[in-house]
């Protein structure tokens, strides 16, 4: 009998069933696009790149299993004072910060070369995180979401990722003119207190946002949603296998392979620079040459623009979370389940609208969710912050109108 997740009311929208048969066929082909792709991976690219690819497959396995997402969790707070989805997030930021600032603050000691997501403080940051928050709530997904969504078969989504990476490349094209507006330089909290002193500051706003968040729910409801605190419905290794993970796992894995991404690529998980080289790339193959926009001639980006989609590292990790999401689809016998409501005209504007502001967005802003937010925060960086507050307030502002294209918001 078809239910849904005890998660998918504050991540992902995701169905599932009571008992989860595994589609064989589903994950037989996922396991062989991974091995096809890990095979040409590692002719084409450095050693590293396969074991970020795998990493990725972790991300992708952890999305979907555990139902991990931002944009309904934003909303059922929004709309219900339900503050268990916002409450997940806030745990993940502090493990995250946890893990990630003593190595930040001791990467000599530690020998390990690598960088935090530090980025500048201005109008383009402001603009575009109010753009993503804005885009996701129409999109149906957030960065992260709309990957995991597309890799277990969501149609609408795939259609939201496409004009997520035509937004992506426009906003390659007017970047530089965003970086010229009023700003200032990266702010870190690591430099100016301190890896105690960046951890517990960062601690103590993540406490006191989760306090005031528990306040508004108990003044609405009474209680507090005590989702984080839910154990697995059945045994361990089938919930590890099949899904329905709780939050809380969803949160130290994420945590976790994002630590080991910074360890391995030498900065944290991203996610949206791919979809502007994806469409950079589609663009050149049918003569169309960006390699002359400013965007394209800084370093990082020309030489991704030059090189394979196979060597540059978020390119080959969204692929590994594309395959993950399949492959943990597969194993929930769940995949296309999504699919199966039929398009109508507000889905597919809704995705459009929302995929090109998320696009946009997400190049002004530095990232998404993950690139900007998860991986900003856990650096100690400002405008990880900033960026969280923006989109929230976009977001906030999206969810009043989606009912207009008929988009539910229970």
């Amino acid at each position: 009998m078809a239910s849904t997740t005890p998660n998918a009311a504050y991540g992902a929208e995701s169905p599932t069933v009571d008992t989860p048969r595994v589609d064989r066929f589903i994950v037989g082909l996922t396991l062989a696009f991974a091995v096809i792709l890990g095979g040409l991976i590692y002719l084409e690219a450095p050693t590293d790149r396969v074991w970020l690819f795998l990493i990725g497959g972790g991300l992708g396995i952890s999305l979907y299993h555990a139902a991990f997402g931002f944009t309904a969790g934003w909303r059922r707070f929004v709309v219900h004072r339900r503050s268990g989805g916002l409450r997940a997030q806030l745990v993940l930021l502090g493990i995250a910060t946890v893990l990630f600032v003593p190595v930040l603050g001791n990467l000599e000691a530690l020998g390990v070369e690598a960088s935090g997501a530090v980025a500048p403080v201005g109008l383009s940051l402001v603009v575009g995180s109010f753009m993503f928050g804005f885009g996701m709530q129409l999109g149906g997904g957030c960065g992260s979401g709309t990957l995991f969504t597309v890799g277990a078969g969501n149609r609408r989504m795939l259609i939201t990722l496409a004009f997520f990476i035509v937004g992506s490349v426009l906003g390659t094209f007017h970047l530089p003119w965003w970086l010229d507006q009023p700003g200032f330089d990266p702010v870190s909290l690591l430099a100016h207190l301190g890896v105690g002193g960046a951890v517990a500051v960062q601690l103590l706003a993540l406490g006191a946002l989760a306090w005031w968040l528990m306040r508004l729910e108990r003044r609405r409801h009474g209680g507090v949603d005590r989702v984080l605190l839910k154990g697995p419905d059945r045994s361990v290794g089938a919930t590890l296998l099949t899904g329905g993970w709780p939050l809380m796992w969803g949160a130290v894995a994420l945590a976790l392979l994002n630590l080991a991404t910074l360890l391995m690529a030498g900065y944290p998980w991203g996610i949206t620079f791919a979809f502007a080289l994806w469409g950079a790339k589609a663009l050149g193959a049918v003569g169309v040459d960006l390699s002359q926009w400013e965007f394209w001639t800084w370093d990082y980006p020309s030489l991704a623009l030059r090189d394979s989609v196979l060597v540059n590292v978020v390119s080959v990790m969204d692929f590994g979370l594309l395959l993950g999401a399949m492959l943990a689809a597969g194993l929930a016998g769940r995949f296309n389940r999504a699919s199966r409501k039929p398009l109508d005209l507000g889905g597919v504007s809704s995705a459009v609208i929302g995929g090109l502001v998320m696009g946009y967005g997400a190049r002004l802003a530095f990232g998404c969710n993950i690139g900007a937010m998860f991986s900003g925060i856990a650096s100690a960086s400002l405008h990880g912050w900033i960026w969280f507050a923006c989109a929230f307030v976009g977001s906030a502002l999206a969810i009043r109108l989606r009912p207009r294209f008929g988009l539910d918001n229970g």
